[in-house]
């Protein structure tokens, strides 16, 4: 009997229904290659669930998510809720379902493919041969911690935003971070501030105690203003970068543009149960929303990520990732990645190029 898995598909806002589209053909691709069939359950999330539905992470969402083998999510978020109260707002939603699925672990990886060199905005001698990964602590930490906005007695308004983390929220991402090295090049950085923040000073103190636990692993420490600079500097000393939430966020971001472009990048959001939420880095872009444009090359990248590490499809997960690199060798490119947007790709065009690789090769599970 062929397997089946159920995929909770949320599109979101901006372009995630476009690029949406095109890894959902791609997984049809690999269930004819294969025989393994994908069920998809469609869902909202972000400013599309608060217009429908009146919140950003409905209850029916995280119904299908819970019960799915693996989420696959577009993007959220957008000018028109800039203004609503932080939990009517898009990202609200994005951090309710991290939460609720308990996926502490965010690896993003950053790999500078050599036919897209010439993409970067850095110098090719610099950016040539990059391939790192951040691990990003995806539950705790300031995005959680209790927010305040009141007026002091002197008239003034007052806001205020808890950074917390316990010593096992520290611990679990830490030995993630380690795993994932000890499958590399075990060469681990974690990044604080530990000069400035007592949180950071626990960081530190937990990752030099789990460090003793992985003797085969190097770890280094580095303040999180010295990683920003050294990224752009010379990122090709980097492997395994650990950090905390709101750390990550942005030298993951960083991390990214590095290889030519944010919309390469995807990401894969883990924790201790068997579901994982997958998406691109890139946001909802709503300036180039409906136009056709924007590059689903992450979000493919990101169906990658998700055969391999929920559903166990490492073959099939190689094989989205060699077209999607085929694709990139010939010479096709999206708006983002090229000066010449006469000759630029839109989104099912390149889509379709992808589909085209796969289908010339020979696909296991």
């Amino acid at each position: 009997m062929n397997k089946t898995y159920k995929i909770c598909v949320l599109p979101g806002d901006g372009i995630g229904p476009e690029i949406m589209g095109e890894a959902i053909k791609v997984l049809n691709v690999i269930s004819e290659q294969t025989g393994v069939s994908f069920s998809y359950d469609f869902g909202r999330i972000g400013g599309c669930a608060i217009d429908e539905d009146g919140t950003p992470l409905p209850e029916e969402t995280l119904r299908l998510a819970k019960e799915a083998d693996a989420v696959l999510l577009g993007a959220v978020g957008g000018p028109k809720w800039d203004q609503n109260p932080g939990n009517l707002r898009p990202e609200a939603g994005l951090l309710g379902i991290r939460k609720a699925l308990g996926l502490y672990a965010n690896l993003r990886p950053a790999t500078m493919h050599p036919s897209l060199v010439e993409a970067s905005s850095l110098k090719p001698e610099v950016v040539a041969g990059v391939d790192l990964i951040v691990v990003r602590e995806l539950t705790g930490g300031i995005y959680f911690g209790e927010k305040k906005r009141y007026t002091s007695e002197d008239g003034q308004e007052v806001a205020e935003d808890l950074l917390i983390y316990q010593e096992k929220e520290i611990e679990r991402i830490i030995r993630t971070s380690f795993e994932v090295a000890r499958k590399r090049s075990k060469n681990l950085v974690s990044v604080d501030k530990a000069n400035v923040l007592e949180s950071s000073r626990l960081w530190r103190k937990v990752a030099e105690r789990v460090a003793a636990d992985y003797p085969d692993v190097t770890l280094s420490h580095q303040l999180v203003d010295s990683c920003a600079m050294q990224l752009v500097r010379a990122p090709k000393q980097f492997d395994v970068i650990v950090t905390e939430n709101m750390f990550g966020d942005i030298l993951s971001d960083e991390a990214a543009m590095l290889t030519g472009s944010i919309g390469m990048l995807a990401s894969a959001s883990l924790g201790e149960g068997s579901i994982g939420l997958y998406e691109p880095v890139h946001g909802s872009a709503p300036d180039i929303a409906g136009r056709g444009v924007a590059n689903p090359l992450a979000t493919i990248l990101s169906v990658a990520m998700m055969l391999r590490h929920s559903l166990g499809m490492d073959e099939a997960a190689e094989a989205v990732e060699k077209a999607v690199w085929a694709v990139l060798d010939a010479g096709y490119r999206t708006g983002d990645l090229t000066e010449d947007r006469s000759q630029a790709l839109g989104t099912v065009e390149m889509g379709q190029k992808v589909i085209e690789q796969l289908q010339k090769q020979v696909v296991g599970q």
